[in-house]
């Protein structure tokens, strides 16, 4: 059975790995995207692009290793919960058997010939006979029940063993890979830090902040609490109301119009209905790069609005400028 200590282990790594403040004040990252970056840019902005990229990408393996680790602790949980129950049903199902083997051979150790023998009548024989038939039923099914009580045990303790073993690995990779991330960061922060203030403009430029019609229903009323956020700053792992990194922002525009989807960009490549290119429409979540590490909500068939990376605010961009497309998705429809 797994022991309390290892399950709170695993419930102390899935709440450390929720932390967003980290050592030296850097914020954990969720998903970013690569800023457009004009021909004519810098070198500068070009390495802040590249190092952004490649944190980006570390941190969806962070991400998903979180996810794997939650999905863990649930197998665990549900292992040690079986474990539970099946010990129980053995411990009770053990008391039965010892109670019909000794009423079989200690109360009632007759056989045919025996019962014939000591029966007053014929109708006491028969009755002698029907007893030692339900004490032998009765044992038969118990023994049987206890057999299988047994096996569940064994199962859910094998099941409850290759969870923890699983937890474990992966708390370590999380922090492996949280380590790579931070370092990631660091040096793509320090990098923004040596960026011309021309560079910066061009980064922090919020784009079209005018008012955009959107259409009525559910994809309508997300699009349009997206569309409120322009402007906003990316934060590293933020989660709004007034800082958002792309997943987020994704996630609470769906939430405000009544709709729950998952946190991260690789989760929300797998909510709704996919849909091609051409039939994209306002509302649908558009998710980028083969490793689905970066989203937007499409404003029509030609922009969408996102969260892209630290330094840019939420703005719209052209659907195909963000990056290449790996799958789109509809929520609603």
């Amino acid at each position: 059975m797994a022991s309390p200590p290892a399950q709170r282990t695993v419930r102390a790594a899935l709440a450390a790995t929720a932390t967003v403040a980290l050592a030296g004040g850097i914020a954990l990252p969720h998903a970013a995207a690569d800023p457009a970056v004009p021909p004519n840019a810098s070198e500068a902005l070009r390495k802040y692009t590249e190092l952004s990229s490649e944190a980006e990408k570390l941190n969806e393996e962070h991400l998903r290793a979180q996810d794997d680790l939650r999905a863990k602790q649930g197998e665990l949980d549900k292992a040690t919960g079986d474990l539970t129950a099946a010990h129980q049903a053995e411990e009770g199902l053990r008391g039965q058997v010892d109670l019909l083997t000794e009423a079989t051979f200690e109360g009632a150790r007759f056989n045919q010939l025996s019962a014939l023998l000591v029966s007053d009548s014929q109708q006491d024989y028969l009755n002698r006979m029907a007893a030692l038939d339900i004490l032998a039923t009765g044992n038969a099914e118990a023994l049987g029940s206890l057999t299988e009580a047994v096996t569940k045990a064994d199962d859910a303790q094998r099941r409850a063993t290759e969870a923890t073993n699983a937890a474990t690995k992966l708390v370590e990779d999380i922090a492996r890979r949280k380590s790579e991330l931070d370092n990631q960061v660091r040096e793509a922060r320090a990098q923004y830090d040596t960026l011309s203030a021309a560079d910066r403009r061009t980064l922090s430029d919020p784009g079209d902040t005018s008012r955009i019609a959107v259409p009525a229903g559910t994809a309508g009323r997300a699009l349009e609490y997206a569309l409120a956020q322009r402007g906003d700053p990316y934060v590293y792992g933020a989660n709004g109301p007034d800082e958002w990194d792309c997943s987020s922002l994704m996630q609470q525009s769906y939430r405000a119009a009544g709709v729950s989807i998952p946190r991260t960009s690789y989760g929300q490549a797998g909510v709704g209905r996919p849909v091609s290119r051409a039939e994209v429409q306002a509302g649908d979540i558009i998710v980028y790069y083969a490793d689905q590490h970066h989203v937007a909500m499409a404003v029509d068939n030609v922009r969408a609005v996102h969260a892209s990376t630290e330094g840019v605010p939420v703005r719209i961009a052209d659907i195909d400028s963000i990056g290449p497309i790996n799958t789109i998705r509809r929520i609603e429809g």
